[in-house]
């Protein structure tokens, strides 16, 4: 007989995200499921050093061992990053997960820790929809060799060293005409990514059911360089046109440096983020809850005549 399987990735950093994946394991075990475990360190990206400017991981390479295509789902314990890590790990393998958070701002969980059990009942008794999210694969070019790839789900940043000056983009996307950026850096965002860095560099919010991408510059050198919003179906290419070297993050965990001579290509994944929903799901009221977004202004007081 073959047992159901399901999978938990934790921030085994957090002693409760420990605790709760103990916990978790012992309870789907006892309900005759097969669990399989993994930390969220296993979608870390890592960083390049100078001595070793390339830090290649391939996408498929990430994936923990138990998790494949047989696996109903997995549930998140942990943070946005822990989140991000686990989507890296197992999106080439279409596993929906349920994310739960044991962090702080946790925007791109579903619910808190407090709420596990009840979320636990409704996932095994499948009372959840999914909500397919866009990635994106970054991918490192120099002379026709790809050297360097990751999945994306929220963005990915090239950007200036620091104590260097500002640098020059020439950012091609699909069959348009090249675009020349000044700035201190480009970023490319998914619309789950229009919350994230893109939104701090001013950049628009976007709904995720939109099938767009984003270019949003860094500090321009200009007052025409704003956000372009445009079609997820094409295709981008970022040619650093300066001497300096660049440095290239993706969802803020790791990166490579970009050389004068190397080409950034970035395009929307065959991969989603499958997200596990318990009721069916409403952005304006994450962005409300977690980022003040359309809440009533405060009236002010009404003013008083002094003697």
């Amino acid at each position: 007989m073959l047992w159901p399987k399901a999978g938990i990735i934790y921030n085994d950093e957090k002693p409760v995200a420990c605790r709760a994946a103990a916990e978790l394991k012992d309870k789907l075990i006892t309900c005759g499921w097969e669990v399989c475990l993994a930390t969220g360190i296993g979608g870390i990206l890592g960083y390049s050093s100078p001595e070793r400017p390339v830090c290649h991981t391939p996408i498929h390479h990430l994936n923990p061992p138990g998790f494949d295509i047989d696996m109903s789902f997995a549930i998140v314990l942990g943070g946005d990053g822990t989140v991000l890590s686990a989507f890296r790990q197992v999106a080439p393998y279409g596993i929906p997960l349920l994310t739960i958070n044991t962090g702080h701002m946790g925007f791109l969980t579903e619910t808190y820790l407090n709420q596990l059990p009840l979320a636990i009942d409704a996932l095994l008794s499948n009372q959840y929809e999914i909500e397919e999210r866009a990635m994106l694969t970054v991918q490192i070019v120099r002379e026709q060799d790809m050297l360097w790839e990751a999945l994306c789900l929220n963005e990915m940043v090239i950007h200036r060293e620091p104590l260097t000056s500002m640098c020059h983009f020439e950012v091609e996307i699909g069959q348009h005409a090249a675009l020349d950026i000044a700035a201190d850096g480009v970023i490319i965002s998914t619309p789950t990514g229009s919350t994230a860095y893109s939104l701090s560099a001013g950049g628009p919010v976007v709904t995720p059911g939109v099938p767009v991408l984003q270019l949003v510059p860094i500090c321009p050198h200009s007052l025409a360089s704003r956000a372009l919003v445009f079609a997820d179906t094409e295709p981008v290419v970022i040619f650093p046109a300066n001497p300096n070297r660049l440095v290239m993050v993706v969802d803020g965990n790791g990166g490579c440096y970009v050389l004068p001579d190397d080409q950034v290509h970035i395009r929307k994944s065959p991969y989603t983020a499958r997200f596990i929903r318990l009721k069916s799901p409403e952005f304006f009221r994450v962005l409300r809850e977690k980022l003040g977004w359309g809440l009533p202004h405060i009236a002010k007081p009404t003013s008083v005549e002094l003697p």
